[in-house]
Formats: structure tokens, C-alpha cells, sequence
């Protein structure tokens, strides 16, 4: 242990008062700490800052950052394409090459850029600061192969923030495939005038760059919101000219490499989307159109000599100068140029100033166009010369609200085609709002302005082009300039295309111009009709005056249980009056106004105002029909197509005796006008569709026989004599007659058609241009194989695009399984039917009972090879289902149907995955509907036989 120690008393008594002393002082401070501690509590110390992050990873979706802004493209492309081989030493080159410069702003400090490119080899980046040219060394740059097409460039040090300017240039090349998809390539011949001769083939480049397809032809942030100017340079060979959406502002013939090029540079374009860029590279020519605008009208040069560039040339002036005054603000281009071409995936796109067409949609011959083909040129011109202001000056800011681009432009089409002499406006209701009303009654429809969420890849872009965004959206404005008044809807439009010019929109937008010019509350109006999915049916119960509403669903479910403000217009028998009753609960309530006598009968919706179906009690459903039968004259033309529509789809629907709706058309062995009858043959097109494959078909066929001879032989006397009648709409229904009478069997039908057929295959073609879609089907339904191969001829060498559209249906109506095989074998062979044309193609096959199984088997089989051909563009492939399912009501094909599902989940693959999903909810509903009715159908028809 340790050495011990001691201290003396006194010493030990200092000690221990000095300690007792310390204590008490040390207890005092603590107590004095604690008193100050509550008077001012202590601040705690500040925590060290940190040091804002700067962003260099992706967005957390495939949407691109907000805080990098595009002002201003320069793009170089150089196309290697010839436009013909010139020897047999020269070979076609697809490739193409580029450069761009687009000047950023940066609002927010970055250490990364991010933009889009697809399917290009991106082989210099270059980033500078615009004021300095200061060079920012880049650390790499990469592409993301998946759905977010993002180049990455990851850079050393960062970008300023504050509205700081920069210049990013990208080196690129890439391949001109033949996919009708952003730049690409296409082949069309000339036929030689010897037919001993070879055709001669020749090449053009040409872009479809809706909905984001700028960035497979160069780096660019392709967002529909990201505006910009674009300055453009193409070079291309000697021989071609190039056009693009602005006019040229200087040519120059160049060496590079020891070869002769030409440079093309065009005057700098208006702010505008990417999606709305164009150029083609051919050597097309064109038909000038004197006026304050430039027009020209661009084709293949055998066509602009033929004149059938002509018509288009001489309506489009007049539908641009209409829209120029009911807008009240000009179209702000210098020219507008308008090109046919040979392949293109989509009947027309808008792009600004350089509209794009197929053949079909801007050509027409007189010797061989039909009328029909004629108002297709105008409606196509009307609707794409109204997108210049509506897509083009004012865009959608994403493209869930894509309506307020395609609505528009179809419901203004209709009043753009008045300008040019064609009077349409009552065909809206069978174009539009009854196109509309059979896919929003599906369950997987989706509604006109979805979440910008719910809208992200390409597949779920694509699928919005469909008949909700074009025809719900236009029988919607239909509806809201009723509901407003056309004078104080044109009056917001106006102020909405001015306010909103040169920028984007979200559908709130126009709302708000058009609430300035009513009192009426239009959120309120118009937010259920937006916002969500499907449309009420409205049901009066004339005893009691009851009335409510409800979703419509083809398929028995419970929709959901928001009521719409339905503007509920009506009249009586004893007064004709229009009046108008405004609905804005579920219901029932009761409604006076509804309550009749026992002779009176009650009619609502009067012209198909309003975008809704109405369901009667039995007993005013057979008063109207009555009234039909005795005088359908009280009744309005459009109604009486909407009485007849009505009650067929609230039988699918369960809603209605399907004997009531069959009864309806027994009265139009009196009435000659198209639109009633249209409406009819189309909803008996389903009852076909669901029973030709079953002893049902013998009766429908016989009534369908007996109730059209009367048509037929209304305009006999026409058909025989090679003339049509005057009236439009006349016309549309001698077609009729002859497709309904030669399909069912009527005789002197039958003969007709394959005597004119006949002295068409010996030389003259005495076939009115308007019946010779329906005269060449009959004939091939009748005929053999000799008759197949002349059309196939025919088609092959035809020239005009509309004459080879006709041909190529008629095509579809043999009967030999073995042709149809065939001619499905061709619709993947390019060479044979143009890939624009291979969806329309099937789907006429599967039209014919003969081919319908053939071309569901088709489908299944090439649907790897379809979805990878043809799935990457516009081509609609939801179209392609639709088509070749019509007539599913079997539970073998919704078992088909729901594998082929499971095939593209397991595959992962999106395409076309809404249209799956709706036309298996149309089979289930089909099944359902065939078993409650087949007995109930085949006792009516064979009762009125």
C-alpha cells in the first residue's frame, strides 16, 4: 500500500469552512442561472448551412426539367437520298446526318442537361456560355434506352441559374427507315406509258413528327410546352428541292467531298412546337395560288399535270380567309404550303405553314372522284387550316388535354366546309356524336382532359387519338355554344386564340375567356361533361313527370354517381316549340312540364344538342313510333336518326324492350332521307355482325331485303342511267341502297352490278365514280377468281389515290377463303399495300363474314411482327383490334381476346393496351346481350317476314 499522510486541526477547521463556503456560492450562482434561464430562455445555436445541391441526376419521371428553356434552334440535316437511281452503278443511301444549336436559358443552377433523342447516334456535344462563348467542359453524355428517350450530358462544372444563356450544339446521324415515322423515306414509281416497260421507282424524304417523334430527327427538348424558333438548313442532292414550314430564304449549289449538294436555307419559323416541324426532300412540283397568302399546293408531277391538285388550290384561299375573319386574327405565316404524299401514316398533320396529307386527302380527279371523295379533300383541308390557329398559334400545354387541339379543329371543320360550298352541319350528329357515344359508353373509355399523370409514354399519348379527344370533344363545343349562344361562344374563342397566341394552354384557360362573355356558371357546366368519363342517359317517365339520370354503360355496372348539368331541350305533339328544362340532380324528380295527355307523345333532345341519350316510358316510345309510321315529317330529320340510334343502344344496354327499337325502322319503307336511315342500317349492322354466323341471319337477311327495295328503287333509275341524284345527302343514301340490296340479295340488284362489271372488265367503265366502291364489292362478292386478279390489276396500276382506295376495298368481298389468305398475306408487303394502308385493309377482310376468322387468326399470328413493324408510330393499331373484333360474342374469342392480354403484360408491351381493354368489355357485353336476345330476334324478324 501506499505511504500515508496528516494535517493539523486548525488547518482541518480552515479547510472545511472555506469548502462550506464554495458550496453555498456554487448553490447561490445555480439558483441566480436558473432565474435568468426563465426571464430569457436561451437561442439555440444557428445549425451550419448547407451548401444547395446541384441537380445532375434524371427527373423522377420521363418528363423533362422545367428550369431549362429552349429559345432557339439552328438545325443542319443533310439527307444522302437520291430522288431516282440515276444508273445501275449508283446505289440508294438512307443515311442522314446533322447538327443543332439551341440556345438554353437556365433558370436554376445544374450540373447536368437533359433533352430527348430516339434512335439516332448522337457523336459530338458541345455546351458554351452564349454571351462569352466560354467553352463547359463535358464530363460524358449518354442515351437512355427506355421510354423516357433522355440524352444525359453530365457536364464538369455547372450552369448558372438567374436566366443565364447557353448554346448547346449536338453532332448527330442516323438511318431513313421506311416507317412513316419521324424522318423517313419513301417510294413511290411512275408508271411507264409502255406497259412493256418497267414502272420507274422513285424516292422522296418526308417527316411525321407528331407526337414525339422531332427527336428521332435531332436532340431537342420535345415537350409540347418548350417552344421555340427554328432556323433550318437542309442539304440534299441536286434534282430535289426541299421544303420545310418556312419559305426559303437562300439556295446554293456546294462541294463537299468532291460531290455537287444543294444548300437550302429557310426564313426563321414563329415560336412554336417541336411536334410541328416538317420537311420533305423530293422532286415534286407544285400549283401556285395567287394571294396575300402563299399558297402552293405540292405533288408528284404526273399529278399537278393531271389538275387534281386543282380543287385543292381553289377551295383552301377561301376557307383561310373565313377563318381569318370569324377569329378576327390572321394567319401569321407568309405561305402555306399543302404536299400529297404517297405514304403517310395518318390522313393529314398540321404541321405550321407545310401541312402533310396522304393522296386521298388532297388530290381529286374528276373523271374518277366520287363526290365523297371531293367533301373528304374539303373536311381534310378545313380541319387542318382550322389546327393553324388551334394547335399551332395556341397549343396544349401537355397532351392530356390534346381536345383542345383535335376538338376544335374537327367541330370548326364544319363551318370551314360551308365556305367551300359543302353544307355538312347536320352529319355531325352520325360523324361525331354517335361515334362518340358508342366508345364512351364503355367502362375503359377515358375522359376529354385527363391528369397530366396519368398521360406519360408514347403509348399512352398515342391512344388519345382516338373518338373521345376528336368527336366527344366537338359535340361538346357543339353543346356549349347551345348552351351559351353561338354569338357569345365565338366571342371567348376569340379572346382566347388572342390572349393565348404564340403560347400553351390547359383547358381552364378556356373556360375562363369564354365565363367573360355569359352569366351562366360554366365550371360548373362543364366540368363533369371534361373531367370525367362517359355520358348520362336521361329517362322520362311521361305518366309522373319523373325523371332522372344515370351513366350509360353498354355492360351492366353501376357507373359512377356524378350527376352532369344536362340542358334537357323538348317538344309535344300539340306544340312544336322548342323549350328547355335544366338538369343538375340524379333524380328522380318530377317535372310537370313532362306529364302528358293520353294522345300527346314527348320528344327530347331536340337536333342532338346535347351530348346524352333519352329513354321514354313504353307507352310514348310507341306513340312516336306511331307518328313515324303516320306522318314522320312531325318529326325533326336529326331526331328521327336519334330515336332510332337511341333505342337500338338502350337495348343493348337492357334498358329497352329490343322489340321497340327493331320497330322503329318499319316505317322507312316510306322515308328516303339519309340520316334516319344511316343511323338504322348501321345499328342493324350489329344485329348482322352478332348473328350472321347463326340461324338468326336467314330472317334479318329477308327483312333487311324487303324493307330496302323501296330505296333501291327510289334511285334505280339513277343507278341504271350511270348519274346520281343532286342532293348530297341523296347521294350518300343511293349508296346505300345498292350496298343493303346486292349484300341481302335483291335480284335486279345483283344484276346490275355485274353487268356494269362485266362491261368494265371489257373496256368501259360506265360506273358513276360515287358507286363504284359499293358496284365493284358486289361484283366480287359474285364473282370468281378471274374477277379477284382483274381488280388486283386494276389496283395495281392505278395512279390516283382514291380510284386504288375503292379498288382495294372491293378487293376485301370475295368469298374464296383461299384470295382472302392471300390478300392478307399482302398487307404486310409493302410493295403490295402501302403500310399507310395496311390497318384499313384487314379490317375490310374481317368486315366480310368469309374473312373475319381469317383475320382475327392473322392478327394473333403476326402480332409480334405487327406491334415491332408498325406499333413504334401513329399507325393505329387500336383501330386494327376494333376492326378485326366486330364480331366477338363467343366466349372462345373473349377467352382469345384476354390471352393475347396476358401476352402483352408478360411482354410488357403498352401498345394498344385501352383498346384491348375495350373491345374485351364490347365482347363481354356482346355475350351477355346475344343470350338474352337471340330467341327474342329471331321470332321478330321472322314475324314480320
Amino acid at each position: 500500500m501506499a505511504k500515508g499522510s496528516c494535517i493539523s486541526k486548525a488547518v482541518a477547521v480552515g479547510i472545511g469552512v472555506i469548502t462550506v463556503s464554495s458550496v453555498g456560492g456554487l448553490v447561490l450562482m445555480a439558483v441566480m442561472f436558473q432565474i435568468q434561464i426563465l426571464n430569457k430562455p436561451p437561442v439555440e445555436p444557428p445549425k451550419p448551412t448547407d451548401r444547395p445541391t446541384i441537380p445532375t441526376d434524371p427527373p423522377s419521371n420521363i418528363r423533362l426539367f422545367d428550369y431549362l428553356i429552349p429559345e432557339n434552334y439552328k438545325v443542319s440535316l443533310q439527307t444522302y437520298l437520291y430522288g431516282a437511281i440515276p444508273n445501275n452503278y449508283t446505289e440508294q443511301s438512307f443515311f442522314f446526318k446533322g447538327n443543332s444549336t439551341v440556345r438554353l436559358k437556365s433558370m436554376k443552377e445544374s450540373g447536368a442537361i437533359y433533352l430527348h433523342v430516339h434512335n439516332l447516334n448522337v457523336t459530338n456535344v458541345e455546351v458554351r456560355k452564349s454571351d462569352s462563348d466560354q467553352k463547359l467542359p463535358v464530363k460524358g453524355y449518354k442515351i437512355h434506352y427506355n421510354e423516357s428517350n433522355f440524352l444525359e450530358i453530365q457536364l464538369q462544372g455547372k450552369l448558372s441559374g438567374n436566366g443565364t444563356y447557353y448554346d448547346l450544339f449536338t453532332a448527330f446521324e442516323g438511318e431513313l427507315f421506311e416507317d412513316l415515322s419521324g424522318l423517313y423515306a419513301s417510294r413511290y414509281t411512275n408508271p411507264s406509258e409502255d406497259e412493256d416497260e418497267e414502272d420507274e421507282e422513285r424516292f422522296l424524304a418526308t417527316s411525321l413528327l407528331q407526337p414525339t417523334d422531332a427527336r428521332k430527327v435531332f436532340p431537342c427538348f420535345d415537350e409540347p410546352a418548350l417552344k421555340a424558333v427554328f432556323e433550318i438548313t437542309i442539304i440534299h442532292r441536286p434534282g430535289t428541292k426541299a421544303l420545310s414550314n418556312e419559305d426559303k430564304k437562300e439556295e446554293d449549289t456546294i462541294q463537299i467531298d468532291g460531290e455537287d449538294w444543294v444548300v437550302t436555307k429557310f426564313y426563321p419559323t414563329p415560336i412554336m412546337s417541336t411536334y410541328l416541324l416538317a420537311f420533305t426532300i423530293s422532286d415534286f412540283e407544285s400549283k401556285r395560288v395567287p394571294s396575300r397568302t402563299i399558297i402552293n399546293i405540292y405533288a408528284r408531277k404526273e399529278a399537278i399535270k393531271a389538275g387534281h391538285a386543282d380543287y385543292a388550290a381553289e377551295i383552301t384561299h377561301g376557307i383561310l380567309t373565313h377563318y381569318e375573319s370569324i377569329f378576327e386574327l390572321n394567319y401569321p405565316l407568309k405561305k402555306l404550303d399543302q404536299i400529297a404524299l404517297p405514304d403517310f401514316g395518318v390522313g393529314a398533320m398540321e404541321n405550321w405553314g407545310f401541312i402533310s396529307y396522304q393522296e386521298s386527302g388532297l388530290l381529286y380527279d374528276e373523271d374518277t372522284g366520287s363526290t365523297f371523295d371531293k367533301e373528304w379533300v374539303a373536311t381534310l383541308i378545313a380541319h387542318e387550316l382550322a389546327h393553324q390557329w388551334f394547335g399551332n398559334l395556341v397549343t396544349m400545354s401537355w397532351w392530356n388535354d390534346l381536345w383542345l387541339n383535335e376538338a376544335f379543329a374537327t367541330y370548326m371543320s364544319y363551318t370551314g366546309v360551308e365556305r367551300a360550298g359543302w353544307d355538312l352541319k347536320d352529319l355531325i350528329v352520325l360523324r361525331e356524336i354517335q361515334s362518340a357515344f358508342h366508345v364512351d359508353s364503355l367502362n375503359s373509355s377515358h375522359p376529354l382532359s385527363l391528369h397530366e399523370n396519368d398521360v406519360q409514354t408514347f403509348s399512352e399519348i398515342i391512344e388519345l387519338f382516338d373518338d373521345i379527344t376528336y368527336s366527344k370533344g366537338a359535340a361538346v363545343l357543339r353543346m356549349l355554344s347551345a348552351f351559351m349562344n353561338e354569338g357569345a361562344f365565338m366571342k371567348g374563342i376569340r379572346t382566347y386564340l388572342k390572349q393565348f397566341q404564340y403560347s400553351n394552354t390547359v383547358y381552364k384557360d378556356l373556360l375562363d375567356c369564354l365565363q367573360k362573355e355569359t352569366k351562366q356558371d360554366l365550371e360548373a357546366f362543364m366540368s363533369t361533361w371534361v373531367e370525367q368519363v362517359g355520358y348520362p342517359v336521361i329517362t322520362i317517365i311521361t305518366q309522373t313527370g319523373e325523371t332522372t339520370q344515370e351513366q350509360f354503360l353498354l355492360k351492366q355496372e353501376a357507373g359512377h354517381d356524378i350527376p352532369w348539368q344536362v340542358q334537357i331541350t323538348y317538344i309535344k305533339s300539340n306544340n312544336f316549340d322548342v323549350k328547355t328544362d335544366l338538369l343538375i340532380q340524379k333524380g328522380p324528380v318530377k317535372r310537370q312540364h313532362f306529364m302528358l295527355s293520353e294522345d300527346e307523345w314527348l320528344l327530347a333532345n331536340i337536333n342532338c344538342i346535347g351530348f346524352y341519350r333519352v329513354n321514354y316510358d313504353e307507352e310514348n316510345w310507341n306513340k312516336l313510333q306511331m307518328q313515324l309510321e303516320r306522318n314522320y315529317n312531325d318529326i325533326p330529320l336529326i331526331n328521327r336518326g336519334q330515336l332510332i340510334d337511341d333505342a337500338f343502344n338502350l337495348a343493348r344496354a337492357h334498358r329497352l324492350n329490343v322489340t321497340i327499337a327493331l320497330s322503329l325502322t318499319k316505317y322507312l319503307v316510306n322515308d328516303t332521307e339519309y340520316i334516319p336511315w344511316e343511323s338504322a342500317l348501321k345499328n342493324l349492322e350489329h344485329f348482322v355482325l352478332m348473328f350472321d354466323r347463326s340461324e338468326v341471319y336467314g330472317p334479318i337477311s329477308k327483312y333487311l331485303r324487303k324493307q330496302v327495295t323501296g330505296l333501291y328503287e327510289y334511285f334505280e333509275e339513277y343507278t341504271n342511267n350511270g348519274t346520281i341524284p343532286e342532293s348530297h345527302t341523296d347521294q350518300y343514301n343511293q349508296v346505300n341502297a345498292i350496298s343493303v340490296a346486292c349484300s341481302n340479295g335483291l335480284p335486279q340488284c345483283i344484276t346490275m352490278a355485274t353487268s356494269l362489271f362485266e362491261d368494265y372488265k371489257n373496256g368501259t367503265n360506265m360506273i358513276h365514280p360515287n358507286l363504284r366502291r359499293a358496284i365493284y364489292c358486289s361484283a366480287i362478292a359474285a364473282g370468281d377468281e378471274d374477277d379477284w386478279e382483274f381488280v388486283w390489276n386494276k389496283y395495281q396500276r392505278a395512279t390516283v389515290a382514291a380510284e386504288k382506295d375503292k379498288l382495294r376495298y372491293a378487293l376485301s368481298c370475295t368469298k374464296e377463303i383461299w384470295l382472302l389468305n392471300r390478300y392478307l398475306e399482302y398487307t404486310l408487303d409493302p410493295s403490295k399495300i402501302r403500310k399507310m394502308d395496311m390497318v384499313s385493309t384487314i379490317n375490310y377482310i374481317a368486315k366480310n363474314v368469309a374473312g373475319q376468322p381469317l383475320a382475327w387468326d392473322f392478327i394473333r399470328g403476326k402480332w409480334s411482327y405487327i406491334t415491332q413493324e408498325y406499333g413504334a408510330g401513329i399507325v393505329s393499331l387500336g383501330s386494327l383490334l376494333d376492326g378485326v373484333t366486330q364480331r366477338f360474342s363467343r366466349e372462345v374469342e373473349l377467352e382469345e381476346l384476354k390471352q393475347l392480354q396476358r401476352e402483352q403484360v408478360k411482354d410488357d408491351q403498352g401498345v394498344a393496351a385501352r383498346a384491348l381493354e375495350q373491345v374485351i368489355e364490347r365482347t363481354e357485353a356482346n355475350i351477355q346481350w346475344v343470350k338474352e336476345n337471340k330467341d327474342i330476334v329471331k321470332e321478330w324478324f321472322n314475324g314480320e317476314l
